[in-house]
């Protein structure tokens, strides 16, 4: 287990898109409470959720790069939170990240993403949750290549899709 949390750190400080974080995000520390804001009990996380998705939304978990069903996905339509359904991002939104997680360079108005800073693993990164349900989404860096500057990196459990008719 040490040696994939090792893997997982080494991916996200190295990568040739620039995938460490270059400063910090503003937010409130105090934004996320423990309780999420559906009031839904951990036996009913675990209930909705699979155990994959739990460990990600729940436990701040991660999936591994490269291996998340939207990491390359292309269809037109709208990501939203798999805990709870809010839309979070649109298609027009997603762009390709050699860091392989699926990508992001904005968020859908509405203040729909928390940012909350992030010490573990000895870094300093800012978390994403869905401000909806205090679901763990990913983590947000100011290295993106589109104009925004940003790249919400996400992880495709925390994720549905509704496609675009």
């Amino acid at each position: 287990m040490m040696m994939w949390a090792l893997a997982i750190l080494f991916l996200v400080m190295w990568s040739p898109s620039g995938c460490a974080q270059k400063k910090s995000f503003p937010s409130d520390p105090h934004a996320m409470e423990t309780k999420s804001p559906l009031n839904l009990s951990e036996e009913e996380w675990r209930r909705k959720l699979s155990p994959e998705q739990f460990h990600i939304l729940r436990e701040k978990g991660t999936e591994r790069p490269f291996t998340g069903k939207f990491y390359l996905h292309k269809e037109k339509g709208v990501y939203c939170c798999a805990g709870c359904g809010q839309e979070l991002f649109t298609h027009e939104m997603k762009f390709h990240s050699p860091c392989g997680w699926p990508s992001f360079d904005r968020e859908i108005p509405g203040d729909r993403i928390l940012k909350k800073p992030d010490y573990s693993f000895g870094m300093v990164r800012t978390e994403i949750l869905c401000a909806r349900c205090g679901g763990h989404l990913g983590h947000i860096f100011n290295d993106g290549p589109t104009e925004t500057g940003l790249r919400y990196c996400v992880n495709s459990l925390s994720l549905d899709f509704k496609k675009e008719d």
